[in-house]
Protein backbone atom coordinates (compact mmCIF):
# COMPACT_ATOMS: atom_id res chain seq x y z
CA UNK A 1 0.00 0.00 0.00
CA UNK A 2 1.37 3.44 -1.01
CA UNK A 3 1.95 5.86 1.91
CA UNK A 4 0.17 9.20 1.93
CA UNK A 5 3.41 11.19 1.76
CA UNK A 6 4.26 9.68 -1.67
CA UNK A 7 7.29 7.65 -0.48
CA UNK A 8 7.77 3.89 -0.30
CA UNK A 9 8.88 2.28 2.85
CA UNK A 10 12.05 0.21 2.56
CA UNK A 11 11.39 -3.05 4.41
CA UNK A 12 15.05 -3.55 5.27
CA UNK A 13 15.40 0.00 6.57
CA UNK A 14 12.08 -0.27 8.36
CA UNK A 15 13.36 -3.17 10.31
CA UNK A 16 16.58 -1.38 11.19
CA UNK A 17 15.51 2.17 11.73
CA UNK A 18 12.15 2.86 10.24
CA UNK A 19 13.56 5.27 7.62
CA UNK A 20 12.03 5.88 4.24
CA UNK A 21 13.50 5.94 0.68
CA UNK A 22 12.30 8.68 -1.68
CA UNK A 23 10.60 7.78 -4.95
CA UNK A 24 13.33 7.69 -7.70
CA UNK A 25 11.50 6.97 -10.99
CA UNK A 26 12.97 3.55 -11.68
CA UNK A 27 16.57 4.47 -10.81
CA UNK A 28 16.58 3.81 -7.07
CA UNK A 29 17.41 0.86 -4.93
CA UNK A 30 14.12 -0.84 -5.76
CA UNK A 31 13.62 -0.31 -9.53
CA UNK A 32 11.28 -3.29 -9.83
CA UNK A 33 8.81 -1.50 -7.58
CA UNK A 34 8.92 1.80 -9.48
CA UNK A 35 9.57 1.08 -13.18
CA UNK A 36 6.10 -0.31 -13.81
CA UNK A 37 4.28 2.61 -12.24
CA UNK A 38 2.85 5.10 -14.79
CA UNK A 39 2.59 7.87 -12.25
CA UNK A 40 4.88 10.88 -12.99
CA UNK A 41 4.33 14.28 -11.47
CA UNK A 42 5.11 17.41 -13.49
CA UNK A 43 7.58 18.56 -10.86
CA UNK A 44 9.42 15.23 -10.99
CA UNK A 45 9.76 15.32 -14.76
CA UNK A 46 11.08 18.89 -14.72
CA UNK A 47 13.58 17.99 -12.01
CA UNK A 48 14.92 15.09 -14.07
CA UNK A 49 15.21 17.24 -17.22
CA UNK A 50 17.10 19.94 -15.32
CA UNK A 51 19.54 17.37 -13.95
CA UNK A 52 20.24 15.89 -17.38
CA UNK A 53 20.62 19.31 -19.00
CA UNK A 54 22.95 20.42 -16.20
CA UNK A 55 25.21 17.42 -16.80
CA UNK A 56 25.42 18.26 -20.51
CA UNK A 57 26.38 21.90 -20.00
CA UNK A 58 28.93 21.58 -17.20
CA UNK A 59 32.50 20.96 -18.38
CA UNK A 60 34.28 17.87 -17.06
CA UNK A 61 36.49 18.53 -14.10
CA UNK A 62 34.74 21.75 -13.02
CA UNK A 63 32.73 19.99 -10.33
CA UNK A 64 31.58 16.61 -9.10
CA UNK A 65 28.01 15.42 -9.50
CA UNK A 66 26.82 11.95 -8.60
CA UNK A 67 24.14 10.17 -10.59
CA UNK A 68 21.61 10.62 -7.80
CA UNK A 69 22.55 14.17 -6.96
CA UNK A 70 24.13 13.22 -3.64
CA UNK A 71 27.62 14.69 -4.47
CA UNK A 72 28.88 18.15 -3.53
CA UNK A 73 27.07 21.17 -4.95
CA UNK A 74 28.47 23.23 -7.80
CA UNK A 75 30.39 26.32 -6.67
CA UNK A 76 28.27 28.50 -8.98
CA UNK A 77 25.13 26.95 -7.52
CA UNK A 78 26.29 27.88 -4.03
CA UNK A 79 26.83 31.41 -5.27
CA UNK A 80 23.31 31.56 -6.64
CA UNK A 81 24.37 31.90 -10.30
CA UNK A 82 22.17 30.49 -13.08
CA UNK A 83 23.46 27.20 -14.45
CA UNK A 84 21.00 26.23 -17.13
CA UNK A 85 22.36 27.55 -20.40
CA UNK A 86 21.58 26.66 -23.99
CA UNK A 87 24.14 24.15 -25.25
CA UNK A 88 26.43 25.53 -27.98
CA UNK A 89 25.80 23.90 -31.39
CA UNK A 90 28.54 21.42 -32.37
CA UNK A 91 29.24 23.11 -35.69
CA UNK A 92 30.32 26.36 -34.00
CA UNK A 93 33.05 24.82 -31.87
CA UNK A 94 36.61 25.90 -32.77
CA UNK A 95 35.55 28.03 -35.75
CA UNK A 96 37.66 31.14 -36.14
CA UNK A 97 36.34 34.46 -37.35
CA UNK A 98 38.12 34.00 -40.70
CA UNK A 99 35.65 31.20 -41.59
CA UNK A 100 32.64 33.49 -41.34
CA UNK A 101 32.39 34.05 -45.10
CA UNK A 102 32.17 31.79 -48.13
CA UNK A 103 35.32 33.35 -49.60
CA UNK A 104 37.31 32.32 -46.52
CA UNK A 105 36.11 28.74 -46.82
CA UNK A 106 37.07 28.76 -50.49
CA UNK A 107 40.53 30.00 -49.46
CA UNK A 108 40.83 27.08 -47.06
CA UNK A 109 39.94 24.56 -49.77
CA UNK A 110 42.40 26.19 -52.17
CA UNK A 111 45.23 25.93 -49.63
CA UNK A 112 44.39 22.31 -48.95
CA UNK A 113 44.34 21.38 -52.66
CA UNK A 114 47.61 23.22 -53.28
CA UNK A 115 49.61 21.82 -50.36
CA UNK A 116 47.96 18.45 -49.69
CA UNK A 117 47.99 18.99 -45.92
CA UNK A 118 45.02 18.13 -43.71
CA UNK A 119 42.01 20.36 -43.16
CA UNK A 120 43.01 20.99 -39.55
CA UNK A 121 46.58 22.05 -40.43
CA UNK A 122 45.43 24.31 -43.28
CA UNK A 123 42.84 25.94 -41.01
CA UNK A 124 45.44 26.54 -38.32
CA UNK A 125 47.85 28.02 -40.89
CA UNK A 126 45.26 30.49 -42.16
CA UNK A 127 44.31 31.49 -38.62
CA UNK A 128 47.96 32.03 -37.73
CA UNK A 129 48.62 34.08 -40.88
CA UNK A 130 45.35 36.07 -40.79
CA UNK A 131 44.09 34.52 -44.02
CA UNK A 132 47.20 35.25 -46.12
CA UNK A 133 47.45 32.30 -48.52
CA UNK A 134 51.14 32.66 -49.39
CA UNK A 135 52.24 33.07 -45.77
CA UNK A 136 50.02 30.16 -44.72
CA UNK A 137 51.64 27.90 -47.33
CA UNK A 138 55.12 28.88 -46.14
CA UNK A 139 54.08 28.34 -42.52
CA UNK A 140 52.81 24.84 -43.36
CA UNK A 141 56.08 23.88 -45.06
CA UNK A 142 58.15 25.15 -42.13
CA UNK A 143 56.07 23.23 -39.61
CA UNK A 144 56.23 20.08 -41.73
CA UNK A 145 60.01 20.41 -42.01
CA UNK A 146 60.33 20.75 -38.23
CA UNK A 147 58.23 17.64 -37.70
CA UNK A 148 60.11 15.83 -40.47
CA UNK A 149 63.54 16.60 -39.02
CA UNK A 150 62.34 15.50 -35.59
CA UNK A 151 61.10 12.20 -37.01
CA UNK A 152 64.28 11.81 -39.11
CA UNK A 153 66.40 12.14 -35.96
CA UNK A 154 64.39 9.38 -34.27
CA UNK A 155 64.62 7.06 -37.30
CA UNK A 156 68.30 7.70 -38.03
CA UNK A 157 70.36 4.52 -38.12
CA UNK A 158 67.62 2.19 -39.34
CA UNK A 159 68.65 0.18 -42.40
CA UNK A 160 67.60 1.46 -45.80
CA UNK A 161 68.09 -1.36 -48.29
CA UNK A 162 65.10 -0.61 -50.51
CA UNK A 163 64.40 2.37 -52.72
CA UNK A 164 64.61 3.40 -56.37
CA UNK A 165 67.02 4.38 -59.10
CA UNK A 166 65.89 7.43 -61.07
CA UNK A 167 66.97 8.23 -64.64
CA UNK A 168 66.42 11.65 -66.19
CA UNK A 169 67.73 12.89 -69.55
CA UNK A 170 67.43 16.34 -71.07
CA UNK A 171 69.38 17.42 -74.13
CA UNK A 172 72.99 16.35 -73.79
CA UNK A 173 72.74 15.81 -70.02
CA UNK A 174 71.82 12.52 -68.32
CA UNK A 175 71.64 11.77 -64.59
CA UNK A 176 71.22 8.70 -62.41
CA UNK A 177 70.21 9.06 -58.76
CA UNK A 178 69.60 6.60 -55.95
CA UNK A 179 67.26 7.26 -53.02
CA UNK A 180 66.84 4.58 -50.36
CA UNK A 181 64.08 3.74 -47.89
CA UNK A 182 63.32 0.89 -45.49
CA UNK A 183 60.60 -1.06 -47.32
CA UNK A 184 59.57 -1.79 -50.89
CA UNK A 185 56.04 -0.70 -49.93
CA UNK A 186 57.19 2.89 -49.44
CA UNK A 187 59.27 2.81 -52.64
CA UNK A 188 55.99 2.28 -54.55
CA UNK A 189 54.40 5.30 -52.89
CA UNK A 190 53.88 8.32 -55.14
CA UNK A 191 55.27 10.72 -52.51
CA UNK A 192 58.53 8.76 -52.40
CA UNK A 193 58.70 8.72 -56.21
CA UNK A 194 58.17 12.48 -56.22
CA UNK A 195 61.15 12.78 -53.87
CA UNK A 196 63.28 10.80 -56.37
CA UNK A 197 62.05 13.17 -59.07
CA UNK A 198 63.12 16.22 -57.03
CA UNK A 199 66.56 14.71 -56.46
CA UNK A 200 66.95 13.95 -60.18
CA UNK A 201 65.83 17.46 -61.14
CA UNK A 202 68.19 19.03 -58.60
CA UNK A 203 71.10 16.98 -59.94
CA UNK A 204 70.23 17.85 -63.54
CA UNK A 205 70.09 21.59 -62.78
CA UNK A 206 73.40 21.36 -60.92
CA UNK A 207 75.03 19.67 -63.91
CA UNK A 208 73.56 22.13 -66.41
CA UNK A 209 74.82 25.09 -64.36
CA UNK A 210 78.42 23.91 -64.55
CA UNK A 211 80.33 26.25 -66.83
CA UNK A 212 82.59 24.15 -69.00
CA UNK A 213 83.54 24.05 -72.66
CA UNK A 214 83.08 20.50 -73.83
CA UNK A 215 85.33 19.03 -76.48
CA UNK A 216 84.62 15.56 -75.14
CA UNK A 217 82.20 14.06 -72.66
CA UNK A 218 82.35 14.78 -68.91
CA UNK A 219 81.21 12.61 -66.02
CA UNK A 220 80.74 13.37 -62.32
CA UNK A 221 79.54 11.82 -59.08
CA UNK A 222 77.90 13.22 -55.95
CA UNK A 223 77.96 11.43 -52.62
CA UNK A 224 75.19 11.59 -50.02
CA UNK A 225 76.32 14.77 -48.26
CA UNK A 226 77.01 16.62 -51.53
CA UNK A 227 73.67 15.57 -52.94
CA UNK A 228 71.80 16.69 -49.82
CA UNK A 229 73.14 20.24 -50.08
CA UNK A 230 71.94 20.84 -53.65
CA UNK A 231 69.09 23.36 -54.09
CA UNK A 232 65.71 21.73 -54.52
CA UNK A 233 64.96 23.84 -57.60
CA UNK A 234 62.80 26.83 -58.45
CA UNK A 235 59.54 25.05 -57.62
CA UNK A 236 60.58 24.01 -54.09
CA UNK A 237 62.02 25.86 -51.13
CA UNK A 238 65.32 24.99 -49.45
CA UNK A 239 67.71 22.19 -50.28
CA UNK A 240 67.21 18.53 -51.15
CA UNK A 241 67.77 17.56 -47.51
CA UNK A 242 64.74 19.72 -46.60
CA UNK A 243 62.65 17.79 -49.13
CA UNK A 244 64.00 14.57 -47.62
CA UNK A 245 62.83 15.68 -44.17
CA UNK A 246 59.36 16.42 -45.53
CA UNK A 247 59.14 12.95 -47.10
CA UNK A 248 60.28 11.26 -43.88
CA UNK A 249 57.66 13.19 -41.93
CA UNK A 250 54.90 12.14 -44.33
CA UNK A 251 55.86 8.49 -44.89
CA UNK A 252 57.33 7.62 -41.49
CA UNK A 253 60.39 5.67 -42.68
CA UNK A 254 64.08 6.40 -42.60
CA UNK A 255 65.38 7.52 -46.00
CA UNK A 256 68.69 8.66 -47.43
CA UNK A 257 69.82 10.41 -50.59
CA UNK A 258 72.55 7.93 -51.39
CA UNK A 259 74.32 9.12 -54.57
CA UNK A 260 74.04 10.62 -58.02
CA UNK A 261 75.97 10.50 -61.28
CA UNK A 262 75.76 12.76 -64.31
CA UNK A 263 77.10 12.71 -67.86
CA UNK A 264 77.31 15.63 -70.32
CA UNK A 265 78.15 15.08 -73.98
CA UNK A 266 78.82 17.46 -76.89
CA UNK A 267 78.07 16.82 -80.55
CA UNK A 268 79.56 13.57 -81.81
CA UNK A 269 78.63 11.66 -78.65
CA UNK A 270 75.53 9.79 -77.60
CA UNK A 271 74.36 8.47 -74.20
CA UNK A 272 72.46 5.19 -74.20
CA UNK A 273 70.35 4.47 -71.13
CA UNK A 274 68.35 1.71 -69.50
CA UNK A 275 66.43 1.25 -66.23
CA UNK A 276 65.40 -2.28 -65.30
CA UNK A 277 61.72 -2.59 -64.39
CA UNK A 278 61.18 1.02 -65.40
CA UNK A 279 57.91 2.72 -64.58
CA UNK A 280 56.79 6.00 -66.11
CA UNK A 281 54.21 8.41 -64.76
CA UNK A 282 52.87 11.47 -66.64
CA UNK A 283 53.22 13.49 -63.42
CA UNK A 284 56.93 12.64 -63.06
CA UNK A 285 58.17 14.48 -66.17
CA UNK A 286 59.71 11.64 -68.15
CA UNK A 287 61.49 10.21 -65.12
CA UNK A 288 62.23 6.47 -65.38
CA UNK A 289 62.28 4.53 -62.10
CA UNK A 290 63.56 1.04 -61.31
CA UNK A 291 65.96 -1.06 -59.25
CA UNK A 292 68.88 -0.98 -61.73
CA UNK A 293 70.07 1.77 -64.05
CA UNK A 294 72.86 2.32 -66.57
CA UNK A 295 74.27 5.08 -68.76
CA UNK A 296 76.55 4.15 -71.67
CA UNK A 297 78.61 6.88 -73.38
CA UNK A 298 79.18 6.24 -77.07
CA UNK A 299 81.14 8.15 -79.68
CA UNK A 300 79.68 8.17 -83.17
CA UNK A 301 80.49 9.89 -86.42
CA UNK A 302 76.83 10.51 -87.22
CA UNK A 303 73.54 10.34 -85.39
CA UNK A 304 71.50 7.45 -86.74
CA UNK A 305 67.86 6.61 -86.26
CA UNK A 306 68.64 3.32 -84.54
CA UNK A 307 70.92 4.80 -81.85
CA UNK A 308 68.06 4.77 -79.35
CA UNK A 309 67.58 1.00 -79.64
CA UNK A 310 71.34 0.42 -79.70
CA UNK A 311 71.83 2.50 -76.55
CA UNK A 312 69.06 0.60 -74.78
CA UNK A 313 70.65 -2.78 -75.62
CA UNK A 314 74.03 -1.57 -74.39
CA UNK A 315 72.40 -0.41 -71.15
CA UNK A 316 70.74 -3.80 -70.71
CA UNK A 317 74.12 -5.47 -71.12
CA UNK A 318 75.72 -3.24 -68.47
CA UNK A 319 72.87 -3.93 -66.01
CA UNK A 320 72.89 -7.69 -66.62
CA UNK A 321 76.65 -8.37 -66.95
CA UNK A 322 77.95 -5.74 -64.46
CA UNK A 323 81.31 -4.99 -66.14
CA UNK A 324 84.03 -3.14 -64.23
CA UNK A 325 85.77 -1.49 -67.19
CA UNK A 326 85.24 -0.87 -70.91
CA UNK A 327 88.28 -2.69 -72.24
CA UNK A 328 89.33 -2.73 -75.88
CA UNK A 329 88.29 -4.38 -79.14
CA UNK A 330 91.73 -6.00 -79.21
CA UNK A 331 91.09 -7.91 -75.97
CA UNK A 332 90.56 -11.65 -76.20
CA UNK A 333 86.98 -12.83 -75.73
CA UNK A 334 86.24 -13.90 -72.18
CA UNK A 335 83.65 -16.03 -70.45
CA UNK A 336 80.88 -15.11 -68.03
CA UNK A 337 83.48 -14.14 -65.41
CA UNK A 338 84.99 -11.51 -67.72
CA UNK A 339 84.88 -7.97 -66.27
CA UNK A 340 85.89 -6.02 -69.40
CA UNK A 341 82.75 -4.86 -71.14
CA UNK A 342 83.81 -5.28 -74.79
CA UNK A 343 85.21 -8.78 -74.14
CA UNK A 344 82.08 -10.06 -72.37
CA UNK A 345 79.59 -12.32 -74.16
CA UNK A 346 76.80 -10.09 -75.44
CA UNK A 347 73.83 -10.42 -73.12
CA UNK A 348 71.27 -10.80 -75.93
CA UNK A 349 73.46 -13.04 -78.08
CA UNK A 350 76.17 -14.92 -76.09
CA UNK A 351 77.66 -16.35 -79.28
CA UNK A 352 79.43 -13.01 -79.91
CA UNK A 353 81.12 -10.47 -77.70
CA UNK A 354 79.76 -7.02 -77.09
CA UNK A 355 82.65 -5.58 -79.10
CA UNK A 356 81.67 -7.71 -82.07
CA UNK A 357 78.09 -6.51 -81.72
CA UNK A 358 78.81 -2.74 -81.71
CA UNK A 359 81.59 -2.68 -84.34
CA UNK A 360 79.30 -2.97 -87.42
CA UNK A 361 77.15 -0.07 -86.09
CA UNK A 362 80.01 2.41 -86.35
CA UNK A 363 79.85 3.19 -82.63
CA UNK A 364 82.65 3.24 -80.05
CA UNK A 365 81.79 2.60 -76.39
CA UNK A 366 83.95 4.92 -74.28
CA UNK A 367 82.44 4.84 -70.77
CA UNK A 368 79.48 3.73 -68.66
CA UNK A 369 77.82 4.16 -65.25
CA UNK A 370 75.91 1.40 -63.46
CA UNK A 371 73.69 1.78 -60.36
CA UNK A 372 72.16 -1.07 -58.38
CA UNK A 373 69.70 -0.11 -55.68
CA UNK A 374 70.79 -1.08 -52.17
CA UNK A 375 74.27 -2.30 -53.09
CA UNK A 376 76.99 -2.00 -50.47
CA UNK A 377 79.20 1.07 -50.14
CA UNK A 378 82.24 -0.88 -51.32
CA UNK A 379 80.47 -1.94 -54.50
CA UNK A 380 79.24 1.60 -55.10
CA UNK A 381 82.75 2.99 -54.66
CA UNK A 382 84.10 0.41 -57.13
CA UNK A 383 81.54 1.55 -59.70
Amino acid sequence: MRPLDGRWRCPRSARSGGEFWPRRHAVGRWPHRCADRPHRTAAGKMSLLRSLRLCLVVRPGSCQLSALGSGPLLPSLQAGLPLLQSPQPWHTFHSGSWLSSASSKELLMKLRRKTGYSFVNCKKALETCDGDLKQAESWLHKQAQKEGWSKAARLHGRKTKEGLIGLLQEGGTSVLVEVNCETDFVSRNLKFQQLVQQVARGTLLHCQNLKDQLSTYSKGFLNSSELSELPAGPECEGSLKDQLALAIGKLGENMILKRAAWVKVPAGFYVGSYVHGATHSPSLRNLALGKYGALVVCETAELKADLGDLGRRLGQHVVGMAPLSVGSLDDEPGGEAETKMLSQPFLLDPSITLGQYVQPHGVSVVDFVRFECGESEDAADAE
